[in-house]
């Protein structure tokens, strides 16, 4: 039986959203493979060790989520190069195989974590360091994908930096304007789930919006508000590896799903706290050649960022002209009761035990062929 380190929390805004998502995956995991080691990571970024009181509790009832239990004695430790015994508490390794991270935002989704695993030499599930870096930058994503050829959304990038010089500050806000129009939306470049993301209709709410995104990153962009349908797509495997001997890393593309939300836009208490935020169509409301380009452009925005694991990949459909625009990718998706990542691979086939599963084993396969590269002469 394998030893999966089930990490959640974390410094970041998406904290809560964290503790739900590995909720579910505690519950879903095939525990007769694998045994859930659960570690908290608290709201200052200190780990912690979780009970397996506290896991029972939370396996108990579809309806409980973990609890960061700050017990000083259940301290973890991670020592750098000391593969699945980098982890310890109170000097005792846990011996780790793999590790689960269900960690969202900023500290945790954009390369931070990452880094520190590929120092330890611990197996995870999940995209590279670099990989996270780029797609947790919303800016840096659309450099790519415009790079590429692929459609996204038009927007302005404003830099804290920008805040220094008023009149240069007024001229990208009011480039923004010029060239899109209200109604707009602003969002910060490095915080998912719609933390600190809000939609402006004119030019003082435009401002609130921007001072309300500026409290979560020091980039924010000044998108187009464009009159879309919201869809979006699963996908699965590795973009740098094909291993006929394991097609466990097989990038793939998973049914498409729409969000209709209730609110004035899918914010972050219709994707987490309203289960009335919005109504979840699994396929999309499309027919198969739209669906069919969806799944393809999911494909190319995944594999032109080298990402591996998991991601979704979140679009528009402008309701006027029927156009197709990339919105953004999260690599590390919810995994609640009601998020559409595991809904729509449930969709295409893979039940969430499978994907789970799925998952991990994706992880030591990139792991197996990472540690064949040469390291030194």
């Amino acid at each position: 039986m394998m030893n999966i380190a089930l990490l959640f929390g974390g410094k970041s805004g998406e904290h809560e959203v964290s503790l739900l998502s590995a909720s579910y995956v505690a519950r879903e995991i095939d525990s007769k493979k694998f045994k859930v080691i659960p570690i908290g990571i608290s709201k200052k970024g200190v780990w912690f060790l979780q009970s397996d009181e506290e896991l029972h509790r939370v396996r108990s009832d579809e309806k409980n989520s973990f609890n960061i239990i700050e017990d000083e004695k259940n301290l973890v430790s991670v020592i750098p190069g000391h593969g699945k015994n980098s982890f310890s508490v109170e000097r005792k390794p846990l011996e780790i195989d793999v590790v689960f991270p269900c960690l969202h935002g900023t500290n945790c989704e954009d390369g931070i974590l990452q880094g520190l695993l590929e120092s330890a030499g611990v197996p995870y599930v999940g995209c590279s360091v670099a990989a996270s870096a780029i797609t947790m930058d919303k800016e840096k994503t659309k450099q790519v994908w415009q790079n590429a050829g692929l459609p996204v959304v038009p927007y302005v990038c404003v830099r804290r930096v920008d805040l220094n010089d008023r009149s240069s500050y007024k001229k990208l806000v009011d480039d923004a304007i010029a060239k899109f129009g209200f109604p707009l939306f602003v969002k910060p470049c490095n915080a998912g789930s719609s933390v600190g993301a809000g939609k402006a209709t004119n030019a003082q709410e435009l401002s609130a919006a921007l001072d309300e995104a500026f409290l979560w990153d020091n980039k924010i962009l000044i998108e187009k508000a464009i009159d879309a349908r919201e869809i979006e797509c699963s996908v699965t495997g590795n973009a740098t590896i094909q291993n006929e001997k394991n097609p466990c890393g097989k990038v793939a593309a998973y049914v498409p799903g729409e969000i209709l939300p209730t609110h004035n836009f899918y914010d972050y208490d219709a994707k987490y706290t309203d289960p009335a935020g919005a109504v979840l169509k699994i396929p999309a409301l499309l027919d198969d050649t739209q669906i069919e380009k969806v799944r393809t452009l999911a494909q190319a925005a995944y594999k032109i960022l080298d990402c591996s694991g998991l991601s979704r990949v979140d679009f528009f459909i402008d309701k006027n002209s029927g156009e197709l625009f990339l919105n953004e990718i999260n690599t590390i998706p919810g995994f609640t009761s009601i998020s559409m990542f595991s809904k729509m691979c449930e969709a295409g086939g893979l039940k969430y035990e499978q994907l789970i599963t799925l998952l991990i084993e994706e992880a030591l396969e990139v792991f197996e062929q990472k540690q064949r590269l040469s390291t030194s002469r």
